[in-house]
């Protein structure tokens, strides 16, 4: 997904973060959302780069597990082989919440997948 790849590359030039597509990465993603909600940035202000980091989190979980990008009204999901949907971009703007955790989705939908 091109949001991905965006997001990789603007925090890789801007921030000097290094993403690399695995589950470990998301620990740092977490970190980095966390770092922006604490600096008090509006959500208006960071509604694009929470939508590359959660479609970097879905890329993720495509590459480990398996699954595929589902579209649907302009709504974006990953869709594991066992048929569940997960919805990395809404979990990223959760996590700008303080309730959510793109490592901990990655885990439970490539969790799902080795079952």
């Amino acid at each position: 997904m091109r949001w991905a790849a965006d997001a990789v590359s603007a925090l890789r030039e801007g921030a000097r973060v290094r993403l690399d597509y695995s589950a470990q990465s998301l620990w740092r993603v977490d970190r980095l959302i966390e770092e922006i909600r604490r600096e008090g940035a509006p959500y208006a202000a960071v509604e694009t780069v929470l939508r590359g980091l959660g479609a970097y989190a879905g890329e993720v979980v495509v590459r480990q597990a398996g699954a595929e990008w589902w579209t649907s009204g302009g709504d974006h999901w990953v869709r594991t082989p066992d048929g569940r949907l997960w919805d990395p971009v809404d979990e990223a703007r959760r996590c700008f919440a303080g309730d959510g955790s793109l490592r901990l989705l990655c885990r439970d939908a490539t969790g799902a997948v080795r079952r």
